[in-house]
């Protein structure tokens, strides 16, 4: 099973045993290996970006050297380069960013007035819009994911949070007539790799807008843009202490997590860890909300249309190289229409472009870390030793950086770990079913809950199928579509409350 290298940009089947058979694709004079046309490089510019050799933590307005005096390499994924080294704080830090996060609650900013905390994240967001491009490209340096996604994606939806939260800042008593609403205090917000500032701005924009001071910890693999953002903060002029970002391992979540004069713990990651920070919170006055991980389903009815769905189901999984935790890993087929769904999916992988994320043309951009890489092989492994069939891409991956080619298993039963374990990878696990009744029983059969897709052509049936499924965002013929107005979260061991839209203000406020 090719991984790390391959002579041939084609499509191929694998059997359990690693050996593949003829590729389906031809090569022809005029297309390169696959069926792709040869497009001349598009490289996004990011000679102007001004990286720093080390980046301190952001602590009451300022950026100071950690205590420990420690940091760690920022990587490149798409090349294994360092970009920057970053600062690792320690409790002595953590305890610095909570202190100046409480006195900037209790002196400034739980005493402005909701128009004027507006006003702050009106800036920030107008300030993200201008730095948009440069931001785009630091995402994609830092994290793998292609400048596509990036620029199109992630950036736009970072300042339109911005901008909704700053509309409700003035209007809480709106968003909860009868009831008087108050901030909770200062919250610890704990965010993943996989979007980094799209989920910085989830967590600060409603948190500021309800009156609340915010303690940051990014990802260790993702965290130069979210100190990017604390010089927009700087410029925004937003009160000392407001917003504090530490850098750091999972030693810097748990001394975060377990500081006692937090009030709030938001966190988005793994169940694993989700659940240890359940257990340390218990008992405690901290509320918490958690979005943990996702094994979505995708379920494609006899009568949808195809050719979309197929788009649907490859821009949810493969363009963003899997790294949403409600990617739709799980294809569930009536199947009337599997060999025909099959066939597509295998025509349409076989002309997806892996290689540089900063190149415009690219589909496919990097696996974040080494670790994820060899998370993702093992999963793959078990799928073929458990006798499953791997459809996977024949791509050329660069000599430097970890890259996974774009791949989809058949022969997929529920025991599988393919289909029931989540990984961010660009792996699709295909199976089967009959009638409504059983789709709806198998996509449901996983611990998670985060999301689920539906394509049909009957509203009704969708409507049906959708009020069953037990997951906290469901998608109808379309699939991984974002807006700041509506909510997203979800049930079972994806965690509980909800991001976006006016439930995202519900976590930060106390209502009586």
């Amino acid at each position: 099973m090719p991984r790390r290298k391959s002579s041939y940009s084609q499509l191929a089947i694998v059997d359990r045993n690693g050996e593949a058979d003829e590729p389906i694709a031809k090569k022809d004079r005029s297309l390169d290996f696959g069926g792709r046309w040869n497009y001349a490089p598009a490289l996004e510019a990011n000679n102007y970006i001004k990286l720093r050799d080390r980046y301190q933590l952001f602590i009451n307005g300022r950026f100071v050297a950690p205590k420990s005096g420690e940091y760690f390499d920022s990587i490149n994924p798409a090349t294994e380069e360092k970009l920057a080294e970053i600062g690792s704080a320690n409790e002595k830090d953590v305890d610095l960013a909570v202190k100046a996060a409480r006195r900037a609650y209790k002196n400034v900013w739980s005493k402005m007035r909701g128009r004027e905390r507006g006003k702050y994240l009106f800036r920030i967001a107008r300030l993200i819009q201008e730095k948009a491009r440069e931001l785009a490209v630091l995402e994609t340096m830092d994290g793998g994911k292609t400048i596509k996604e990036s620029r199109d994606i992630d950036l736009p939806l970072v300042a339109a949070h911005f901008f909704y939260y700053a509309g409700w800042a003035d209007k809480l008593e709106y968003a909860f007539p009868g009831r008087k609403a108050q901030p909770l205090g200062v919250a610890g917000q704990i965010i993943p790799w996989n979007f980094p500032l799209l989920m910085a701005a989830w967590k600060l924009a409603p948190a500021l807008a309800c009156g609340n001071t915010c303690v940051l910890k990014p990802a260790e693999t993702t965290s130069s843009t979210a100190l990017h953002l604390a010089q927009i903060l700087q410029e925004a002029e937003l009160p000392d202490g407001v917003v504090n970002i530490l850098t750091g391992a999972g030693e810097t979540g748990s001394a975060l997590v377990n500081h006692a004069d937090i009030d709030k713990i938001a966190f988005t990651g793994s169940t694993e860890v989700g659940k240890r920070i359940a257990s340390a919170t218990a008992g405690t006055k901290k509320k918490l909300t958690l979005e943990l991980g996702g094994k979505a389903a995708n379920i494609i009815f006899e009568d949808a249309a195809i050719d979309q769905a197929v788009e649907g189901i490859i821009a949810g999984i493969y363009f963003n190289q899997g790294h949403v935790c409600c990617a739709g890993s799980r294809l569930f087929v009536q199947e009337s229409v599997f060999s025909n769904v099959i066939r597509k999916l295998r025509d349409r992988i076989s002309t997806l472009r892996l290689g540089n994320p900063l190149d415009k043309n690219t589909d496919i951009g990097a696996i974040n870390s080494r670790v994820q890489l060899d998370r993702i092989c093992e999963l793959v492994d078990s799928g073929l030793k458990q006798g499953a069939q791997l459809v996977q891409a024949r791509a050329r991956l660069p000599a430097k950086g970890f890259w996974y080619p774009p791949c989809f298993f058949t022969g997929v039963t529920a025991s599988h770990r393919v289909a029931q374990e989540e990984v961010f990878e660009p792996v699709l696990s295909v199976m089967t079913f009959r009638t409504p009744e059983e789709a709806i029983a198998r996509a449901n059969n996983t611990p998670y809950g985060l999301s689920a897709g539906v394509w049909t052509d009957k509203g009704s049936k969708i409507f049906k199928i959708v009020s069953q499924l037990r997951a906290g965002v469901v998608w109808a013929n379309t699939y991984n579509k974002f807006d700041p107005s509506s909510p997203f979260g979800g049930y079972k061991e994806s965690g509980f409350g909800r991001e976006g839209g006016r439930h995202g203000l519900l976590p930060y406020l106390m209502l009586s």
